[in-house]
C-alpha cells in the first residue's frame, strides 16, 4: 500500500503559458476534481495483454472503493493498494480479450469483480509492451470495486476488515472536499466509472444482463450465451445490435452553474436552498435539457429559479462532479437592465434569491473555510453572507467576478 503521488502544480501544457487566449481571458482555471496527471490511454483499454501486464506489475496501484467510498490513509490521502494487496479479490485479471469474453459470455453467471483502468502517470522506469502501439512508459493506476455482494461477499468483507486493521478507513464524507486535489481527481474518475457500471448491468434495449468491456468504459449486449460447458445459444434479438453498434458508453450529465452579475456590474445574484446552513448562498445551477445550448440553459434556469432575465453568457471554466457523473459548466452571465433584474421564484426550487454587492461577496469569500457542514470561521459575523469553499466551482465563479473578470483584466 502507498499513498497518493504528490500534486503536479500545473499541467505541462499550461506551464509558463502566455498564449493569446490567456492574455485575453486570464489564466485557465483547473477546478477541484479536475487536473489529474493520469494519461487515460483510452486506445489501450481493449489491449488485454497490456492491461494484464500493467495490472499485475509491481508498479501498479489500485484505488479501492466500497459502496462508492474510497479507502484513505487520512482525510487528504487516498490509500493506493498494490497488486499483491488485492490479488485474492480479482479473478483472471484481463487474461481474456473482450472478443473472447464476449464469445464465452454466460448471462446466468455472476460477473467478476469490477476492475477499471484509470490510466498511467507518464515517466518513471516501468515499461510495458502494447499490442499495436509499441512501448509505453509510466505507472499504471486502476480502480477496484470491493462492495461485498454475491458469492464473494464473505471474501470482500474479510478483506475490508484486514485493511481497517492496517489503519486505513473508508471515507464516507467525500463531499466535504477534503481530499488532496490530485487524490480528488483520481477518486472522481474512479467513482463515476464504477457507479455507471453498477447502475447499468442490464441492457436498455432488451433487459438482459450485459457485459462490461474496454476495462470498464463500455458495456455490450452479447448475441449469445453459454452455460457451464454447454455450447453457446443464441439470445433474443436486441435493438442495440442494429445500426451503428451495440455499445453503451458512460454517461456524463451536463449542468450549468452561473454567477449572474447585475446590469450595472455591481452586484451578484445568489440563491439559497432550505437544506443549507443559515445564511449560506451559492450560484444558480441546473441540468441542461436535450436540444438546449449552454447559453440557453443559463437563461432558462436563472429565469425559472429567480425570475431574472439574462443577456450575455460566457463560459468561464468547468468541473467534473462525481455524484454521480455531472460536468458542471461554469458561466458568468449578465442580467438585462430594468425589469430583467426583478426577482421572482418561479419554480419554487429555491428558498430565496438575493442580489449581493461585490463587497459583500468579497468579504464572504475571504471568510470561507471548510465544506458545506463546516462551522463559520472565527471572524464570521452572525447574519453575514456565507458561500461555498474554494473547491466548489461556485466559489471560483464568484471570485473571478469580484477580481475583475468583467473588466477584461481578470486575476483568475
Amino acid at each position: 500500500m502507498s499513498t497518493t503521488p504528490p500534486l503536479m502544480p500545473e499541467l505541462a501544457a499550461l506551464t509558463g503559458d502566455d498564449s493569446m487566449l490567456t492574455r485575453r481571458f486570464g489564466k485557465e482555471v483547473i477546478n477541484y476534481y479536475a487536473g489529474s496527471r493520469l494519461n487515460r490511454y483510452s486506445f489501450l483499454r481493449s489491449d488485454a495483454a497490456f492491461l494484464s501486464k500493467a495490472a499485475t506489475s509491481d508498479s501498479a496501484r489500485f484505488v479501492v472503493l466500497k459502496d462508492l467510498n474510497p479507502f484513505v490513509v487520512d482525510k487528504r490521502k487516498l490509500a493506493l493498494s498494490t497488486y499483491d494487496d488485492v490479488q485474492r479479490l480479482v479473478e483472471e485479471l484481463f487474461e481474456q480479450t473482450d472478443a473472447q469474453r464476449t464469445k464465452d459470455y454466460d448471462s446466468t453467471a455472476e460477473p467478476p469483480v469490477l476492475v477499471v483502468f484509470l490510466g498511467m502517470v507518464d515517466g518513471g522506469d516501468a515499461i510495458f509492451q502494447t499490442s499495436e502501439h509499441g512501448e509505453v512508459k509510466g505507472q499504471p493506476f486502476f480502480a477496484l470495486d470491493v462492495t461485498p455482494k454475491g458469492r464473494r461477499k464473505g471474501l470482500a468483507e474479510t478483506w475490508v476488515k484486514t485493511q481497517e486493521d492496517k489503519g486505513l478507513r473508508i471515507a464516507t464524507d467525500t463531499r466535504s472536499l477534503s481530499l488532496h486535489s490530485e487524490a480528488a481527481a483520481m477518486f472522481a474518475q474512479a467513482r463515476s466509472i464504477i457507479d455507471w457500471n453498477t447502475r447499468n448491468t442490464f441492457c436498455a434495449g432488451c433487459g438482459n444482463p450485459n457485459l462490461s468491456v474496454a476495462a470498464g468504459y463500455k458495456r455490450i449486449c452479447p448475441p449469445t450465451s453459454r452455460k457451464g460447458s454447454s455450447g453457446a445459444t443464441q439470445l433474443a434479438d436486441c435493438p442495440t445490435r442494429h445500426g451503428v453498434s451495440n455499445v453503451c458508453f458512460p454517461r456524463t450529465d451536463p449542468t450549468m452553474i452561473a454567477a449572474v452579475v447585475s446590469a450595472d456590474g455591481q452586484r451578484i445574484l445568489l440563491g439559497r436552498q432550505s437544506r443549507w446552513p443559515p445564511h449560506w448562498h451559492s450560484a444558480l445551477a441546473g441540468f441542461l435539457e436535450p436540444g438546449e445550448s449552454i447559453e440557453e440553459a443559463v437563461r432558462r434556469e436563472v429565469w425559472e429559479e429567480a425570475g431574472v432575465r439574462v443577456g450575455r453568457v460566457v463560459v468561464h471554466s468547468t468541473q467534473p462532479w462525481p455524484y454521480p457523473s455531472s460536468l458542471m459548466i461554469g458561466a458568468i452571465a449578465q442580467a438585462l437592465p430594468g425589469d430583467g433584474e426583478t426577482i421572482s421564484l418561479n419554480d419554487k426550487e429555491l428558498e430565496s434569491a438575493r442580489w449581493f454587492t461585490f463587497e459583500e461577496v468579497r468579504t464572504a469569500l475571504a471568510q470561507t473555510a471548510g465544506g458545506l457542514g463546516a462551522p463559520p470561521p472565527k471572524d464570521y459575523k452572525q447574519g453575514d453572507l456565507r458561500v461555498p469553499p474554494p473547491q466548489a466551482i461556485a466559489n471560483r465563479l464568484m471570485t473571478a467576478v469580484v477580481e475583475g473578470y468583467l473588466s477584461g483584466n481578470p486575476k483568475i
